[in-house]
């Protein structure tokens, strides 16, 4: 089911743009606040050209706006806490702080702001907007799978995504790096960002 449309099964016909709104999706419409305990924020970089390092940031904040009758107001704001940054390796994790990377002591946080967003079929959506890292502000593509609503025990009306995007680290201002002797370098400029969103309406 998709979060903002799908076509009805008792219909011989394709539904069009142009029908009314589910009332049942109709009825997520609303402001949404990122439950953190229950939502991931990650990454993956490519170390020595060999392998994998998967990491993650443990403290952030998000709201989301969905509109049922029109995917394009949709928002989504996110505030991530730089420090907080969490590869399994507290070596690692401590010169990911440093001038050498995300300078958490200068630049505390990485926000991203929506500018738009469109529905593209079934349960997948796609959210443009601009990220900002170390200062710098550049466009962000994230492409979103919607997993479902649903009231939990305590009576909160939940909504889910998972989302993916890939950036250029470079482009942020983010040029760190160590040559290998056998060549290449340590780190990729290329980084997968995912994320796995729980969110909670507000009353």
């Amino acid at each position: 089911m998709g979060i903002f449309g799908r076509k009805n099964t008792d219909e011989t016909t394709t539904t069009t743009a142009a029908a009314a709104v589910n009332p049942d999706l109709a009825a997520l419409t609303g402001d949404y606040t990122i439950d953190p305990a229950h939502s991931t924020i990650g990454f993956v970089a490519r170390h020595a050209m060999v392998t994998n390092v998967k990491g993650k940031f443990n403290e952030f904040t998000g709201s989301l706006h969905l509109d049922g009758a029109a995917p394009a107001r949709s928002t989504a704001t996110i505030d991530v806490v730089m420090q907080s940054v969490d590869t399994g390796s507290a070596d690692r994790d401590n010169h990911l702080r440093t001038a050498d990377f995300f300078k958490t002591d200068e630049f505390p946080t990485m926000t991203f702001r929506s500018t738009g967003a469109e529905a593209l079929g079934g349960d997948d959506y796609r959210v443009t907007g601009d990220l900002s890292i170390l200062g710098i502000t550049k466009p962000l593509t994230i492409d979103l799978e919607f997993n479902g609503s649903a009231k939990d025990p305590f009576g909160n009306e939940r909504v889910g995504f998972e989302g993916k995007a890939e950036i250029l680290r470079s482009e942020w201002g983010l040029t760190w790096n160590a040559a290998l002797e056998t060549g290449g370098v340590l780190v990729s400029d290329k980084i997968k960002l995912n994320f796995d969103i729980s969110a909670i309406k507000n009353a």
